[in-house]
């Protein structure tokens, strides 16, 4: 029988709609926030920490590693942001090596 959703679990009581793979939309969006939020290094840091919670296995390995968030800390508290830019983006590709910067149809 063929499912109306297209593939997707109807809503039920108790049941959540499934629409791919949470955990890389999630990672995606983490992705997203520390690059657009460069000038506050605070939330960059919170965000990258939340990122060496999940686990990358293309790397077998957290998605940003405690090194990388400590580097990219670094050089955001001595304001260069364009250096953290490109530490962010070589842990983005190694997550998703397709080039995937969040646009459509990525994540």
């Amino acid at each position: 029988m063929a499912d109306p959703a297209g593939g997707e679990v109807p809503d039920e009581p108790g049941r959540r709609r499934f629409k791919g793979d949470r955990r890389d939309d999630y990672a995606m969006d983490l992705f997203r926030e520390a690059l657009a939020n460069l000038a506050d290094a605070s939330r960059v840091n919170r965000v990258l920490g939340a990122l060496g919670r999940v686990y990358n296995p293309l790397i077998d390995a957290p998605i940003v590693d405690l090194a990388t968030r400590q580097r990219v800390a670094g050089l955001l508290e001595s304001g260069r942001a364009e250096e953290a830019r490109a530490v962010i983006e070589v842990r983005l590709t190694l997550y998703a090596p397709s080039g995937g910067q969040g646009g459509p149809g990525s994540g």
